[in-house]
């Protein structure tokens, strides 16, 4: 890749709909459980109450940053942390995978 220029995308194209954070959460399950399959269940609990705290089911671009961290706020303090890093992962993978770009 050379200076300035921007990744392609490798989100998968959704014709016709509106993308959802769920589309590109399962997409992103899929791609950590096969490197973790521990983790897929307690992140897709943690990723539902997310799309459902934003109005289920949200459309992707409805998470920003400030969304997420209303929502980790939101949850019981023992939970903050993981669900921290949970988004702070989620949102590195949209932008590493061109989710993000490819849906504004």
């Amino acid at each position: 890749m050379t200076a300035g220029s921007t990744p392609t995308p490798k989100a998968p194209w959704i014709v016709g709909r509106t993308p959802l954070l769920m589309h590109a959460a399962d997409d992103y399950l899929n791609e950590l459980t096969r490197q973790t399959p521990w983790l897929k269940a307690r992140r897709e609990d943690l990723l539902e109450a997310f799309d459902a705290s934003l109005g289920e089911p949200a459309p992707l671009l409805a998470y920003t940053p400030a969304a997420g961290e209303a929502w980790t706020r939101s949850l019981p303090e023992a939970e903050q942390a993981e669900a921290a890093k949970l988004l702070a992962d989620f949102r590195a993978y949209l932008e590493d995978w061109g989710w993000l770009e490819a849906n504004r």
